[in-house]
């Protein structure tokens, strides 16, 4: 029986591999490296809005990504219209439970759902939002009640850090 001797060609063989690895590997990272995004995107990713200045009643338009982002505290007769609306009536029935956390604040994408306008606030059939460009009507929830928007205007991802403070995204 013969035992499988290790030799100095089979050392360097290995050795070389490994150098030829490495190698490959600190070639590819900066290829790899480049596709994360860059300082500027990563700002961008998230948001928070000071919500102290805002009285019941009032809206306001932040951008948040690039979109308009409406923040509206609502008064305690809009809230009350959002929530006695019959989900049946609606064309994409939510409930305005399921779109505030909390139902004085109101936070939505300011993008109409149908080719990408900005609505208007406090304007339309339902006192919530209306798409001048086409017509389509959103309630005081953004829930799409006339025209030819298919859905509701969309909620970003957003937290309450403290009772005056908000993070979208």
């Amino acid at each position: 029986m013969s035992e499988k001797q290790v030799t100095r060609r089979n050392f360097l063989y290995v050795t070389t591999g490994a150098f030829a690895a490495a190698g490959a590997a600190s070639l590819a990272w900066p290829f790899v490296d480049q596709m994360n995004p860059d300082a500027s995107v990563k700002a961008l990713a998230s948001t928070e809005i000071d919500l102290r200045p805002i009285i019941p009643g009032q809206s306001i338009t932040v951008m948040w990504r690039g979109k308009p982002v409406f923040i509206r505290r609502r008064t305690q007769a809009e809230i009350d219209e959002a929530k006695k609306v019959n989900l049946a009536d609606l064309p994409h029935p939510e409930e305005d439970s399921d779109r505030a956390q909390n139902p004085e604040w109101l936070v939505m994408v300011g993008i109409c759902t149908h080719l990408g306008c900005v609505p208007l606030g406090q304007k339309g059939d339902y006192n919530g939002w209306f798409c001048p460009c086409h017509g389509s009507h959103y309630d005081t929830s953004g829930r799409i009640r006339k025209g030819p928007a298919p859905t509701n205007l969309e909620i970003p991802d957003y937290v309450f850090l403290n009772e005056s403070t908000i993070k979208i995204g």
